[in-house]
């Protein structure tokens, strides 16, 4: 006996079963959707291998991206001040980026907010834009764009720094100064004021930087005005001659032990003046044409210096023009004094080294002047006073043993 008619009913179920997913599974599979059942075929392996590896390229590119934006981002040196515009990425729950609102606005106070964040150029390195054209490629270095050419402009900072260190001037240290014979002013106008007050301290000059004048080193001031057991003198001179190379008295000048003037007077010249030296004697005709005469000079000057000491520099000179003559043991002059020799290295000192080795002060640096040059022996010679005196009563007494 055949089967029943239920049991034909649920046989041709089941065929119609097997039928629909026989086809389901031999179906192609669509764009959006997977595949129903698993694959049977090397085809469906394929297809199946290729949309995997297309889903994980298509992640692992939106999280390269998310991770290089949020690298750039946080670097502290690539803003520049001149825009300041931050944009932070928000990620979603679905992995993608949402733009957020811009946080500060730009220095020059324009409403426009800052464009979105730009896809990378190439592969491995991002490149964000400012607004004012200036691009940053995170190697510590600039890019502005000045007339459409994109310059690059390194570290300021350590390049200002670099130019100051090559520029530095190494000062001279004391050991550097070691020529004790050459004039500091030489010095100073050589190699700088630095190493003059070095070669000061070294022959024992003053180097205070509030240096007094000339007048309050040379003159004691409220001092005594009058005759004193000691006195300068300095004479100027012009020259006489065919060729003015002999020499007749012009000014005389003398001052006490204080430095103060006691005497100054022009002479007139006693034959024709050919050269009146006036850029070293500061002579000129009508100071010796309205003069005092030579033989009223000459005695006043003799009365002033009888019994007195007398001091001067290169004193011969002025005695010779005057046609005086006066003790040898009476006079002090700063020329021969043997310590002032030693102290500046000179067999034959001028007074004007003297005084700026040993007074620190400038005489002579132009015309002459016979009481500066008195005062300034004066000076000289009273620095040494005690020394000097009891040099001169060693000696005496040396002689008068004999």
């Amino acid at each position: 006996a055949g089967p029943s008619a239920a049991a034909r009913g649920k046989s041709k179920k089941r065929r119609k079963k097997r039928k629909a997913l026989g086809e389901a599974a031999a179906a192609p599979k669509s764009s959006g959707m997977a595949a129903v059942g698993p694959p049977r075929n090397p085809q469906e392996f394929s297809s199946n291998w290729k949309a995997l590896q297309e889903m994980l390229k298509q992640k692992a590119n939106s999280s390269n991206k998310l991770l290089s934006t949020a690298q750039t981002d946080t670097k502290k040196k690539q803003p520049l001040k001149a825009a300041k515009s931050s944009q932070v990425p928000a990620v979603s729950g679905n992995g993608n980026v949402v733009k957020a609102k811009p946080t500060n606005k730009m220095d020059n106070d324009s409403a426009k907010d800052s464009p979105p964040l730009a896809k990378p150029e190439s592969k491995g390195l991002t490149v964000n834009k400012n607004l004012n054209g200036i691009k940053s490629s995170g190697k510590g270095c600039k890019e502005k764009k000045k007339n459409g050419i994109v310059v690059k402009e390194k570290d300021d900072l350590k390049h200002k720094r670099r130019k100051a260190e090559e520029h530095v001037e190494q000062q001279p240290k004391e050991a550097d100064i070691w020529f004790d014979d050459v004039d500091p002013k030489d010095i100073e106008a050589a190699i700088g004021p630095e190493a003059a007050k070095i070669a000061r301290r070294n022959l024992g000059l003053e180097t205070n930087p509030s240096k007094p004048s000339v007048e309050q080193v040379l003159v004691k001031e409220k001092a005594f005005d009058g005759l004193t057991r000691a006195v300068a003198m300095d004479c100027e001179m012009v020259g006489v001659g065919p060729k003015g190379e002999d020499s007749i008295v012009a000014r005389v000048s003398i001052v006490n032990q204080f430095g103060k003037c006691i005497y100054d007077k022009y002479v007139k010249p006693t034959e024709k003046v050919t050269d009146y030296r006036t850029a070293v004697s500061g002579i000129r005709p009508q100071n010796i044409n309205t003069g005092e005469d030579f033989k009223t000079v000459q005695k006043e000057v003799a009365e002033i210096l009888k019994g007195r000491i007398l001091v001067g520099h290169a004193l011969q000179n002025d005695l010779k023009v005057l046609l005086l003559d006066h003790p040898h043991k009476k006079i002090r002059d700063t020329q021969r004094y043997k310590p002032f020799k030693e102290r500046v290295k000179s067999s034959r000192p001028s007074l004007k080294l003297l005084c700026e080795r040993l007074l620190n002060v400038q005489v002579q640096t132009a015309e002459h002047c016979s009481i500066q040059d008195a005062q300034a022996a004066m000076r000289l010679y009273t620095l040494e006073k005690k020394k000097w005196e009891a040099a001169v009563k060693k000696k005496a007494n040396n002689k008068n043993c004999k």
